[in-house]
């Protein structure tokens, strides 16, 4: 494809549209309305309609048609014009003249804008009705919000469309939305000169060509005032008279949550400082969306640009608002002459990351991006731009300073130069003459960057965007994504001619073996029912002991036979047996059409007569045999224990009867893809790919939606250099189950092999995602738990249930389940709190777990060598005593066990996994990112999952010094919490006891170290650690208000630990609670 291609035809189009009728039209005097209707299009006056004379509130008809021709290349009334420019409808009312008035006056009643977007979507003609919005100075009357607007009934129509297929399939649609400025520097006032405020950057939108979008006269708004939660976008222009028409139709701000979001400020720390600024912090709002269309070649430049340097720069700045000169052929003002020298004030800059939209299928990025002072070299080195935008557009005059005055959105039909003999060729020379002189002021591209940097002492007034963290919320949507996402169903289609699905058995509910079956059934039946009636006709001779002879037997044969014959039974037993025997005709012998030659016929009936009568046989020997055969004794292993006895044979390196196992396994049951998958996983641990390959087929070929089968085949197809299929069946692991950490953690690896660094970060974002989600509902099932255990035991000691309003509150002695005790008056230890404490108003503050908390009074006498702590621990042991501490059930302590799992990471996650299945490759790579993961690192996990991996590859000196590591981990802290148990024991004091807490932590003993740390608090609660390790404890355990509660008082008691700090930090973040900040 070749994207430079021009559209089918470059001569320009021309673009009808026709007026056709207006209704509820409303006037200003009298009943009788005189009126035109005037159109407008990118500045141009397309033409006006006869003038129309109609009753007020009826249909008047002008059926009025104007032009425009557009330009399918570079030029006036371009493509991005039809994008971003709507056509202006302005009715006009003519007033009655009156007494000595020679012209007559006009009146706008209303304006309305027609899109022409849909031209640009295929179309080649479309109706519409454009509503008509009224002025703000209009009359009462027609400014009622409740009266019907006027509407005028549109049509739009082009010969042929503007752009051919392929064109509108390679070109794309980008809409740029600013929405606002948050927490804007606190120099900017409404109560001062006024501003106005612009934000400008740069998109390719013909081939390579980049072109500057500018939004101007943004709105200073103070923090009282409350912005709606839904808001319209606006037009980009700026000659739009009615206020209700610079909204774009069904065109809303789609605000979603801070987390969902794209840019900087989405972590749950950054709540509620985002609360707070968009809130009660002044604010500049634009609400302002820009649409550019950019062809096939500029798409590939754009593309090629963010994958080249993902940060786009949008640049702000505040130049004064001038007055108006009278006249409009007077020289320009000494503002304006400022404005020309490119004088510009609070000039900063965000960072955009677009790297999202190369993501597979996205179409959509919105978010908070910081705003920081603007800087050439910074703005080089992450953008590789070397100028500044904002800068040019001043100097050119795009952006017009004065009060009221329009806005300049460039686009490639307004980037000509001036026309001939045009009043501004002097202003023209003097901006050129301007340029060149910035241009040798300029640094080259070739000077250091400590030449370049010096910039960023002098941009003092960039630095208030810092000091008042100030952010933009910025949206860019795309009418088709840049990299398309394949769809699950092509997906599903592609595995399927990888891997074609073994078809399914057929089941025929009537197929031959049934028909035989049917037939012995009802020969059974029969016969029991002639032995019945033979008992019934002899029962005299029974009790015989002499045998019968031959003559006997054929008298009560002949009996027998008389006696079926004459009661219809014989006949009963024919028609009992025709169904039968028809079915064995038509499933034995498939034979369902009549026979045409009669030697034929006969031939099949002796046939089937011999066959019927043998099977006849078959079932009488059945029926009437008296030996019955023995049955088959059933196996005692089952396929779980086949499976785990082939374990045993892999540990114990007899991998030929793991083997065996393995197969009988398939023998049993080969359409179970987890056989197939088992087997597979065996002879990836023998290296015996090839067949390993051939197992996961089988697996997926069995079940197509296999999860493990298709990632294990992907990884298979990875290792032998097949990158295309192992992106499908990572792809497709994905679109099976989006919830897969594995599924998202594995597609990453693969894409950093192929060097697709954006991919990469894109699957393990999403990864990342799934693992807080699975967190999150992990520790809601959690907390669900604990609550209702609470609830049950009040309404055991109380016999109430306690409603949310009846909690434990802050302050009260019922705030026992929030985590802290709090006895006397003192609310907290704080700076005025001494280290000792009087037994007559205690004031310590004692930690209590919400679910798994026993603080152990008999391990901590009353008086210990913990200066100025002897009463305090008397006083708690005390209110211990008398009951005050509650007790906490054992179920309570199993929920916590239960729940007192260590954190994780998805490399680590994924590590495990590809141990388990065999694929040694793999794991490699997943745990050097457990290396560089902020969460991870050489931890004891990480050295385990290590040392199994070099176990499993007969490395046995590299497995034993990962143990060893491992061990030495285990080992200091396992004796460091023997040496403080035995300092506990002779002078327990709160160090002991925090000692052995952080032993007990960090051997992952959660409740032993619960314990422990709680017992330190006891023996003083002002030692800002132990509240730290509290923290840890809290996080780990899932207990939420409990955490909080800790790390505030760590905090309050100033903690000196930074190291400890950190760590809490990084665990708040990793499950998303835990500080007050969030």
């Amino acid at each position: 494809m070749d994207a430079q291609a021009a559209p089918v035809e470059v001569k320009p189009r021309p673009v009808q549209i026709t007026v056709v009728r207006g209704r509820h039209m409303k006037n200003t005097k009298g009943t009788v309305l005189h009126s035109y209707v005037r159109v407008e299009f990118n500045g141009i006056l397309l033409g006006d309609s006869p003038k129309m004379e109609v009753i007020s509130e009826k249909e008047v008809e002008y059926n009025f048609t104007v032009s425009f021709d557009c330009a399918v290349n570079e030029g006036q009334n371009g493509l991005d014009d039809i994008a971003h420019k709507p056509v202006i409808l302005t009715l006009v009312e003519i007033l009655p003249k009156e007494k000595k008035q020679k012209e007559e006056k006009t009146a706008v009643l209303g304006q309305g804008l027609l899109d022409l977007l849909p031209l640009l979507q295929g179309e080649c003609k479309f109706k519409t009705t454009v509503t008509l919005h009224p002025l703000a100075m209009s009359p009462p009357d027609i400014a009622r919000q409740d009266a019907d607007k006027p509407e005028m009934e549109v049509a739009v129509s082009v010969p042929d469309p503007l752009l051919s297929e392929s064109y509108l399939l390679d070109s794309n649609l980008v809409k740029v939305t600013v929405e606002a400025l948050y927490s804007a520097p606190d120099s900017w006032n409404l109560s001062g000169p006024p501003f106005n405020y612009v934000i400008s950057l740069q998109l390719p939108m013909i081939g390579e060509k980049e072109f500057a979008l500018i939004f101007a006269n943004g709105v200073l708004k103070s923090g009282t005032e409350k912005e709606p939660s839904s808001r319209p976008k606006k037009w980009p222009q700026g000659n739009i008279l009615a206020p209700g028409a610079q909204y774009i139709p069904e065109s809303f701000i789609q605000s979603t949550s801070y987390e969902e979001e794209d840019g900087e400020l989405n972590r749950k720390e950054d709540r509620d400082f985002r609360l707070e600024a968009e809130t009660d912090k002044r604010r500049v709002m634009w609400d302002t969306e820009r649409r550019c269309f950019i062809d096939p070649a500029a798409v590939l430049c754009f593309q090629k640009r963010i994958a080249e340097c993902r940060f786009w720069p949008i640049e702000i700045m505040k130049i004064p608002q001038i007055a108006g000169v009278k006249g409009g052929g007077g020289k320009p003002g000494k503002g304006e002459k400022a404005e020309d020298d490119g004088q510009i004030s609070s000039h900063g800059v965000a960072y955009i990351n677009m790297a999202p939209l190369l993501y597979p299928g996205v179409q959509r990025i919105r978010g908070a991006y910081q705003v920081v002072a603007f800087n050439e070299a910074e703005v080089f080195s992450k953008t590789k731009r070397q100028h500044s935008v904002l800068r040019e557009v001043v100097r050119q005059g795009s952006v017009m300073g004065k009060a009221g005055g329009p806005i300049s959105m460039a686009s490639p039909s307004t980037r000509q130069g001036p026309a001939k003999g045009s009043k501004d060729d002097k202003a023209t020379k003097e901006k050129e003459t301007l340029k060149k002189a910035s241009a040798i002021l300029k640094p080259s591209t070739s000077e250091t960057v400590a030449d370049v940097e010096q910039p960023v002492i002098l941009n003092l007034e960039g630095q208030q965007y810092v000091d008042a963290k100030s952010y933009i919320v910025v949206e860019f949507a795309l009418e088709k994504p840049l990299v398309p996402k394949r769809p699950p169903e092509e997906l599903a289609t592609r595995v399927k001619e990888l891997i074609p699905p073994r078809p399914a058995l057929p089941h025929r509910t009537a197929g031959a073996q049934k028909a035989v079956n049917d037939y012995h059934s009802q020969i059974t039946s029969i016969a029991a029912a002639v032995l019945e009636e033979y008992q019934e006709l002899f029962k005299h001779d029974q009790g015989r002991e002499t045998p019968v002879d031959y003559q006997t037997l054929e008298e009560q044969k002949r009996k027998l036979n008389y006696e079926l014959n004459f009661s219809g039974k014989y006949f009963a037993f024919k028609e009992q047996l025709k169904h039968a025997v028809v079915k064995i005709v038509r499933e034995k012998y498939l034979k369902t059409v009549p026979f045409e030659d009669m030697e034929q016929l006969q031939t099949f009936l002796s046939e089937l007569y011999i066959y019927l009568v043998d099977q006849m046989h078959i079932a009488l020997n059945k029926t009437l045999s008296m030996d019955v055969p023995d049955p088959v004794p059933q196996s005692f292993l089952d396929l779980a224990q086949l499976k785990h006895f082939a374990r045993e044979a892999e540990i114990n390196e007899d991998f030929n009867l793991a083997a065996k196992y393995y197969k009988e396994r398939l023998a049993r049951d080969r359409n179970n893809p987890d056989h197939w998958f088992d087997y597979g996983c065996f002879c990836l641990l023998i290296s015996d790919n090839g067949k390993a390959e051939e197992c996961f087929h089988e697996a997926v070929a069995l079940d197509q939606r296999h999860l493990n089968s298709l990632l294990l085949s992907g990884v298979m197809a990875a290792l032998g250099e097949q990158y295309k299929n192992a992106e499908t069946f990572f792809e497709d692991a994905t679109c099976i189950n989006p919830g897969s950490i594995l599924a998202w953690t594995l597609l990453g690896l693969f894409y950093e092999t192929e060097e697709n660094i954006i991919g990469s970060e894109m699957a393990f974002q999403e990864a990342n995602k799934q693992l807080q989600i699975q967190m999150s509902s992990r520790q809601s099932t959690e907390e669900a738990k604990v609550s209702l255990r609470r609830t049950v035991e009040d309404f055991e000691e109380t016999g109430e249930v306690s409603g949310p309003e009846k909690g434990p509150k802050e302050g009260d002695a019922a705030f026992e389940g929030a985590g802290i005790t709090e006895i006397g008056t003192a609310s907290a230890p704080d700076d005025s709190t001494s280290a000792s404490v009087s037994s007559k108003q205690p004031a310590g503050l004692v930690h209590k777990s919400g679910s798994a908390t026993t603080i152990k009074s008999k391990k901590a006498p009353q008086k210990g060598p913990s200066k100025g702590n002897d009463s305090e621990s008397g006083t708690m042991m005390q209110y211990h005593t008398n009951g005050i501490l509650p007790k906490i059930s054992p179920q309570e302590s199993k929920l916590s066990e239960v729940s007192a799992q260590p954190c994780t990471t998805i490399y680590i996650e994924t590590a495990h996994f590809l141990l388990q299945v065999n694929a040694l490759p793999f794991v490699q790579r997943a745990l050097a990112h457990e290396l560089l993961c902020p969460e991870g690192g050489p931890s004891c996990r990480y050295h385990i999952a290590l040392a199994r991996f070099h176990l499993t590859r007969k490395e046995f000196h590299e497995a034993e010094e990962n143990l060893e590591k491992a061990v030495q981990l285990n080992h200091r802290y396992e004796k460091a919490k023997n040496t403080y148990l035995m300092a506990c024991k002779n002078s327990p004091s709160c160090l002991s006891w925090l000692g052995v807490g952080i032993a007990c932590y960090r051997l992952e003993e959660l409740t032993e170290a619960e314990d422990a740390l709680s017992e330190a608090n006891v023996l003083n609660n002002t030692n800002a650690e132990v509240w730290g390790y509290l923290a840890l404890v809290c996080l780990q355990t899932g207990r939420q208000l409990e955490a909080e509660q800790s790390f505030k008082y760590a905090v309050k008691l100033n903690l000196q630990n930074e190291a400890l700090l950190q760590e809490i930090h990084r665990l708040q973040e990793l499950v998303g609670f835990g500080n007050p900040a969030f």
